[in-house]
Parts: structure tokens; sequence; C-alpha cells
């Protein structure tokens, strides 16, 4: 498989930056806030990223960094909008939205999150990538499996560590039907459908445009599904 140029982009934020605001911005945000819920598991990895890059686990660092950062300023961004009370992208306004309702448990805060960034975000942020480095989507593939793994890999723990406890098994049932009907391998696979898509029609515009905000819309409201409020213990 042919390799991206090897150019010297002008990456504006360092992996070991980002997982610097994201430390902050944990440090800063309530526990229980469904931004930091999202926050937390997002920063976990990043840091297993950042672990990969140094043990030398890419075959092209180079364009893992860039995807990294590009990726995680797409979130960062919506973040820096949202605190500004400004207009975020819609498929994280669900989360900004209830990130303090009472009825709505950490392991949805979590999924919601990473629907967004990853049906939403990871396209746009390969060709962010390609862009930078002068190559196509075909050749960051690889670095998109592996980080996307990464990301299928700690589905299964948000599951188990976030899912209530026996204490709260009214709602355990309802929420394990609503949790089902998501999935991130499957969002993953859909990400890359759209990042290819979007560099075919790079020398279209306007129906770039119009496909990103068709994909925006539609992640948004998967995410407000999986935000859907729950009773709370004692609750009919």
């Amino acid at each position: 498989m042919p390799r991206c140029e090897q150019v010297t982009p002008a990456v504006d934020t360092p992996v070991d930056a980002v997982i610097s605001r994201m430390r902050a911005l944990d440090a800063a945000l309530h526990p229980r806030d469904g931004v930091a819920v999202f926050n937390r598991v997002y920063l976990a990895v990043t840091e297993a990223v950042d672990r990969y890059v140094d043990a030398g686990r890419f075959a092209d660092v180079h364009a893992a960094i860039t995807l990294d950062v590009r990726f995680a300023q797409r979130y960062l961004a919506a973040v820096g909008t949202a605190a500004d009370e400004g207009r975020p992208p819609a498929c994280w306004r669900p989360l900004f939205q209830l990130r303090r309702h009472p009825g709505v448990r950490p392991v949805q805060f979590a999924l919601a999150g990473i629907n967004a960034h990853i049906g939403h975000d990871l396209a746009l942020a390969v060709v962010d990538t390609c862009r930078t480095l002068g190559c196509a989507p075909a050749d960051l593939e690889d670095e998109f499996d592996m980080v996307g793994d990464l990301l299928v890999s700690l589905e299964e723990r948000i599951r188990d560590d976030l899912m209530p406890g026996p204490d709260l098994f009214r709602i355990a049932d309802p929420l394990t039907h609503l949790l089902g009907s998501w999935s991130l391998d499957r969002a993953r696979d859909a990400a890359w459908t759209a990042a290819r898509a979007l560099w075919a029609l790079r020398e279209l515009p306007d129906v770039a445009d119009e496909f990103m905000e068709r994909l925006d819309t539609a992640v948004g409201f998967a995410g407000r599904m999986l935000l859907t409020p729950l009773a709370e213990p004692g609750c009919r």
C-alpha cells in the first residue's frame, strides 16, 4: 500500500499537548458531568495511542500522530464552542444539552460522546489529515484501523464499568435494550465509508457540505436516542 508523502505538516497540537488539555478538562469538570464521563474515556484512548506511538506500533508514526491530533481537535473545538455558549455541531449538542440530566446514566454519556466523535468527527479528521499530508484515505487505512481497534477494545470495558449495579436493576433492562441498538464497530465502518465519500467529493464543495451537514444531523439524532432519560430507582 502506498504511504503518505513524507512532508512535514503543520500539526497544531502534539499528542502530549492534547492529553494535557483533556486532563485539565477532567480536573475542571464535576465527575458526574456527562462531558466529563466521555472525556475520561477519550483520554484513556488518547493515552493508549501515545503509548503505541512511543512503542513504534504504527507503521507511519507521522500519519498516526496527525490523525490522532486532528481527531482530538474536533472534540476539543466542540467543547470550546459549548463553553463559549456557541452552537457546537449537531452531533455533539445532545451531550452538551443533557450532560447534567439526572435520568441519564454514565454509560449513556460515554457512548453518546463516542457516537458523536466516531460517527461524525472521525470521517472529517481523516479528510483533514489527508489534506495536511497530501495523501488519500487509503494511505491512512492502517492507522485508522489501529485507532479504531483501540476504541472498540474499550467499548466492552465501558459497558462493564459504567452499567448500573444490582441496586439499579429496575432500569438495567431498558438500558441494555437502548444501548444494544448502537454498535461502535458499525459506527467505525460507517466513518470510513463517509471519509472516502467526502474525499471523492472534494472537487464538489457544495455537495460535500450538504453531505457533512446531513451526516452531522443523523449522528446527532442517534446521540439523542442514546441519551434517552431513564427512570430513577423508585420511579414509575
